[in-house]
Parts: C-alpha cells; sequence; structure tokens
C-alpha cells in the first residue's frame, strides 16, 4: 500500500486528527490508532477513535473561543447515516464533533428519528460517539410536537414506535390524554382479526382506556380528538386500521361511521367533513440507514401504503394531514431557533451582535437532508449549505433537482473540514 503523508502546513482539523492519533496511541496502544491519511483531503480511518469515557465526559466545550473569536457559522448534523450507521459510529464522526467542540464551534442533531425521549436518545448517541452532548442541541422528529399545547388536554392517539416509548414521550411533552393502538386492542380485541397473534405483546404494555368503545352511546365512547404518527409504525396492520376507523367515524368516536362519507353533494364526497380527527406524521423518510447494506423502509413507506389504503376506500378523496421532520420549513424553523438559543449560552449577549451567517446541514438523505437545507428560508437571514456525505442513504449518482447538494462529501469528517475551509475558519 502507498505511504499518504498529511501535507504541511497541517491546520486546523488535520491537526486535531494527528494529535487524537497521538493520545490514543498513549492511552490505549497501535490497537486503537485510527490510521489517518491524506489524498485529495479525504480522511480515512479503519475505526472510530477509541476513548476513556473519563476523559471525554471532562472535557469541556464551554470554554473561551480561541483568540476570541466568534464563528459566525454553524452545524446541523443528521444523525443514522451521518454520525452512526444503526449503533455504529462512523469512522471520523468522534473526531470531527470533538473538534468543534473543542474549537466551540456550535452545532445541532436534527434527525428524523425518533420513538425515545430526547433525554434517552441523546445520552445514547454520546455513549457511542463519546462525545458531550444534551438536549439543549438535539431535534428528534416529534420534537416539535412539544409545542402543540392547545391539544395538551384532548385525547390523542399516537401510533409507531417500540411498545410504549412513544406513548411515554408524548407525555413527557405535556399531553395528559395518550391512547395507543395497543390500548385500544387489548381492552377490545374484536377491532382487530388478528388479535390473537399481537396480544401477548401488546398486554403488558398496555394502559386502561380513559372510555370505553361503545358506539351506542357516542357521549360516553372512546372520542380522539388527534392523531399522531411519532415514529416508524412496527404494526403496520393495526395501526392503519384504526387510523381508517377514525377517519371514518363521527367527530373521532371510535366505532361510528359518519353518515357524510361518500356524498357526493358535499366537498371531498363527504370524506372528512365530520370533525374527524386531524392525522400528524413526524418524519416523511420512504428509505433510512439502518444496519444492512441496502436503506430500509421508514416511517414515509407506512405513509404511501397508508395512502393507497386511503384512495381505495374512499375511490380517491383527498385526504389532509401534516408531515413534519425534514425537509419541511416549520422543522427547520424550530431548528434554527434551538441552534441559536444554544449558541447564545455559549457566547452570551456578544453572541447577539456577532450574527449566525451560515449554517451547514450534513445528511445523508438528498430527499430530507438536502432538499430541507436547499429549499428552507430563514427568518433570520441566515443560509443553509448542504453537505451529503456517502455514508448512509445515498448510494452515488446524481440527485434529483432541488436535492443537489453544495458539496458531495465521503463520510462526516470531510464535510466538516470542507465547511470549515468554505467558512474561512483557520483553527
Amino acid at each position: 500500500m502507498r505511504a499518504c503523508v498529511l501535507p504541511r502546513p497541517v491546520r486546523g482539523l488535520d491537526l486535531f486528527l494527528q494529535m487524537a492519533a497521538i493520545g490514543a496511541r498513549s492511552a490505549f496502544g497501535t490497537r486503537a490508532i485510527p490510521k489517518i491519511a491524506s489524498s485529495c483531503s479525504r480522511i480515512y480511518t479503519t475505526r472510530p477513535l477509541a476513548a476513556k469515557t473519563t476523559q471525554w465526559q471532562r472535557r469541556s466545550f464551554q470554554t473561551a473561543p480561541p483568540a476570541g473569536r466568534i464563528p459566525d457559522f454553524a452545524f446541523a448534523f443528521d444523525i443514522d447515516g451521518v454520525l452512526l450507521r444503526s449503533s455504529t459510529p462512523i469512522p471520523s464522526a468522534h473526531e470531527a464533533l470533538s473538534y468543534l467542540q473543542q474549537q466551540r464551534i456550535p452545532f445541532i442533531l436534527l434527525t428524523n428519528g425518533g420513538g425515545k425521549s430526547e433525554e434517552e436518545r441523546v445520552a445514547d448517541v454520546a455513549e457511542k460517539l463519546k462525545v458531550p452532548l444534551d438536549t439543549s442541541m438535539f431535534v428528534q422528529s416529534h420534537t416539535p410536537f412539544a409545542e402543540m399545547t392547545d391539544l395538551h388536554d384532548k385525547t390523542i392517539l399516537v401510533a409507531g414506535g417500540d411498545g410504549a416509548k412513544c406513548a411515554s414521550v408524548a407525555r413527557g411533552y405535556g399531553f395528559k390524554n395518550v391512547v395507543t393502538p395497543g390500548d385500544i386492542l387489548v381492552a377490545h380485541p374484536e377491532i382487530w382479526p388478528f388479535a390473537n397473534v399481537f396480544r401477548e405483546h401488546y398486554a403488558p404494555l398496555a394502559s386502561p382506556l380513559p372510555k370505553p368503545i361503545d358506539p351506542s352511546n357516542p357521549a360516553n365512547s372512546l372520542q380522539i380528538d388527534a392523531m399522531f404518527v411519532y415514529n416508524d409504525p412496527r404494526d403496520w396492520g393495526l395501526d392503519a386500521t384504526i387510523l381508517m376507523d377514525l377517519l371514518l367515524s363521527s367527530r373521532g368516536v371510535l366505532g361510528t361511521l359518519s353518515p357524510k362519507n361518500n356524498d357526493r353533494s358535499l366537498p371531498n364526497n363527504g370524506y372528512l367533513q365530520d370533525a374527524q380527527p386531524h392525522l400528524y406524521y413526524s418524519n416523511p423518510d420512504l428509505w433510512w440507514a439502518a444496519s444492512y447494506h441496502l436503506p430500509r423502509l421508514g416511517q414515509g413507506g407506512f405513509r404511501e401504503a397508508f395512502n393507497g389504503v386511503w384512495a381505495a376506500a374512499t375511490q380517491g378523496a383527498s385526504l389532509d394531514m401534516t408531515v413534519m421532520g425534514k425537509p419541511y420549513q416549520p422543522t427547520y424553523e424550530f431548528a434554527e431557533r434551538l441552534l441559536r438559543k444554544y449558541r447564545k449560552t455559549l457566547f452570551g449577549s456578544t453572541g447577539l451582535n456577532d450574527p449566525l451567517r451560515r449554517v451547514y446541514m450534513v445528511g445523508d438523505n438528498p430527499e430530507s437532508d438536502i432538499r430541507g437545507a436547499n429549499g428552507y428560508k430563514s427568518p433570520y437571514g441566515s443560509e443553509w449549505r448542504s453537505c451529503l456525505v456517502e455514508t448512509g442513504v445515498y448510494a452515488g449518482g446524481e440527485a434529483p433537482e432541488g436535492a443537489r447538494p453544495d458539496v458531495v462529501s465521503r463520510d462526516v469528517g470531510e464535510a466538516v473540514k470542507w465547511a470549515l475551509k468554505d467558512a474561512g475558519w483557520q483553527g
């Protein structure tokens, strides 16, 4: 193999990577040292840099900015396919984030993933990457739902996710009356013809319903005011059945059918004209990068399948819904508010006098990360630039119109190096 030597002078992230390798050698021996080479400014590592927990936990990223400088740029990183591949860190992810923290360059993690509380997910990601993180720099697909305080006293359906975790997340956001499809199945197994197959799974996870399903007495029957898909559904059949029941109901009362359905004298042939609960999805991703070598269907796959069921059942009636997550404007606005708030915690009022001019979005999915950054209109006047990495969903070739990045990078380390150069930062 041809030897590759880092060019001189070495600066910024290249220097940090070299120092990280030296530190790894002294602390852990040669087995933990990443092989670092430079060829066309690419970073190659054989494995993530090892680090002792006590070292990275003590590392402070609240120190003074180098030479008193305040960066006028920041980063937003996707997680799956950019920093992690399933549970495995992407090579260079630890080094890149550690360098930004050492330089006090603000960043947030902006993911279409979810299904856990922000506290649990942050702790998990921080442990895997060996970098200190907290919830002030973290946005999941369903995090913006916490702002929907007008529904906190209503009864909502929460679908998707692993077991009862999403229901717990919703309660943590302040929603007081949360019902899941599993709760309904355990209380009324007749609602789903295949209940016997899944009842043992749902029984220990179910919570009592606030009211029974009793269509003969609608005033005392379970009524749902809004429906949320918080995370990728695991049981597509059950979740789709209950969502359909509610969308065809009268005023969200389970077990009823609206008399307005298929009334061609009404708008939309009578469908969704009877105060049915609104449907919210937390993210649109058709694909996501898991441990398998090919992308796997995500929440967007369920949404497309459900749209097909709805179209067949209603002869093509329109289905009003709200889809959050990347690439949509509200999610990017929420993320930038969080990023600016976090930046203020780093620099105080000084950070307000030195405006945030540019944000680099680093992602692996052209249709969510890149399209979102390209199309985002910042209410604060910042410019968002898009960096597409080759470690996740993206499999090469030209991205579709509107989803073409400013740069394609081998991995997150290379993307950060490009952005630092683009921003004129010499650390």
